[in-house]
């Protein structure tokens, strides 16, 4: 009781202390009746409120209605959140492998992380979680959100989502530690694709390696790369900013400029193109955010790839993660992030050279007897070379998808498989596209 006395009414000292330097303490004294005001509001919560309430949590509330009043990005890590959000940068956390923000009061996804609960379970970039366990969201701080979807592995949480203004539906998710794989590649014939889901601090020396693997795989036919930033909801700015260098020779790859002139930052692109200078095309959408913004705006400034999907999303704020001892830390927006043109994405994303909007790849199960062909026709010329083919039976195709039952209302909507590009029509656009490039490359020698 004695301690918690002495915090009250030492709150205004102690604000003023840490917060104000003596020159310009001088010079407000309206700053500190607005503190007086906020320790007169904090007795008084103490002593009236009509349930007992611990310090710790108001004084918890109080910051982080601060720092989130400022923008969707700023916020007060308590030292447990601090904890969680080091080990998520290291690319290994417990949860439902989800990027959120808030928007209106609702979590709003960014993105799912690849191979995780919320991505197998199809959630997508733009969709609103409403209710957790049939509880309402609203009135619930992000972090708060964020607390109550994660918990202990292998338990379940139900999710209610909703989704471009349609009906809202349930998804049931069971908790798993998630273990990041940034950087997940493959051949496509002579194309190498290359996923990158977030970037964490391994990223740029897994992306190396890969882009090694495939030019060993492929050999000295490689026609070129596609380099997937669907989804990617960023990270660290330094992965982004080596991931850049990866593909450039020279030049400016990204500038923070803060509310000091002089804190003016600037990084430059050393030699050594990792691809050999071959064709790369970038993939982006809306849950590409943040670092995965500075990777699609250095290149497409530079003409070094062809940006091709839909917009990105938009953010073009650095944040600051400011220790604050035992307490845990914030993360503060410290600067705004330009691409080497000079332009800030902020709000209005990286729009694509070309855009392509996603959709499932089906087959269209013509009948042969039906396609338009010479063969055909009646009458037609024999070919002296063949014997004519034999128009087919009127038959589905060996590998038609199965008829399915019309979707139910309130369920789930079907998942694209990304990185298929048998289902995955961006991916199908864009190795057709490294094709051409490559063809035209190679003709051009």
């Amino acid at each position: 009781m004695i301690r918690k006395t002495m915090i009250a009414v030492s709150t205004t000292a102690l604000l003023a202390t840490s917060f104000l330097t003596p020159a310009w303490a001088a010079e407000s004294k309206e700053t500190y009746r607005l503190l007086d005001l906020f320790a007169t509001v904090f007795e008084k919560v103490r002593a009236e409120y009509v349930e007992p309430v611990k310090d710790d949590e108001l004084i918890e509330a109080a910051l982080n209605g601060m720092l989130t009043s400022l923008d969707p990005h700023s916020s007060y890590l308590n030292a447990k959140n601090a904890k969680d959000m080091d080990i998520n940068t290291k690319g290994e956390f417990g949860g439902l492998g989800i990027e959120v923000t808030m928007e209106s009061g609702w979590v709003k996804v960014v993105s799912p992380i690849d191979e995780t609960p919320a991505f197998r379970a199809g959630l997508q970039p733009g969709d609103f979680i409403t209710h957790l366990d049939g509880e309402p969201v609203q009135g619930l701080s992000l972090s708060e959100a964020v607390d109550r979807m994660r918990g202990l592995v292998n338990t379940d949480i139900k999710l209610t989502i909703r989704r471009n203004g349609n009906a809202p539906f349930d998804v049931k998710l069971t908790r798993a530690v998630i273990k990041i794989q940034t950087v997940r590649s493959h051949a496509e014939g002579k194309i190498g694709y290359v996923r990158i889901t977030q970037f964490s601090a391994t990223t740029d020396t897994d992306l190396r390696k890969h882009v090694d693997q495939l030019k060993k795989d492929i050999g000295k036919d490689l026609g070129g790369f596609v380099v997937d930033l669907r989804n990617n909801p960023g990270g660290l700015l330094d992965q982004a900013i080596a991931v850049s260098d990866d593909f450039l020779e020279k030049g400016e790859i990204v500038s923070t400029r803060s509310r000091k002139a002089e804190d003016t930052q600037r990084f430059n692109a050393k030699p050594g193109d990792i691809t050999g200078g071959l064709p790369v095309v970038l993939l982006v959408n809306d849950g590409s955010a943040s670092a995965s913004e500075i990777v699609a705006g250095a290149l497409q400034d530079h003409r070094r790839a062809l940006v091709l999907g839909t917009r990105s999303f938009g953010k073009g704020s650095v944040q600051t993660l400011m220790p604050l001892g035992q307490y845990g830390s914030m993360r503060l927006t410290t600067a705004r992030y330009y691409t080497p043109s000079g332009r800030s994405i902020q709000a209005v994303g990286i729009e694509p050279d070309i855009k392509v909007l996603q959709s499932k790849v089906e087959p269209i199960n013509v009948p042969e007897r039906e396609r338009r062909a010479e063969a055909n026709l009646r009458n037609a010329l024999a070919n002296p070379d063949a014997k004519a083919a034999k128009p087919a039976e009127d038959a589905p195709a060996k590998d038609a998808p199965a008829a399915k039952d019309e979707e139910k209302h309130g369920d789930a909507p079907p998942v694209i498989k990304m990185g298929d590009p048998a289902q995955d029509y961006q991916l199908a656009r864009a190795l057709d596209l490294i094709r051409g490039l490559s063809l035209y490359r190679a003709t051009a020698n």
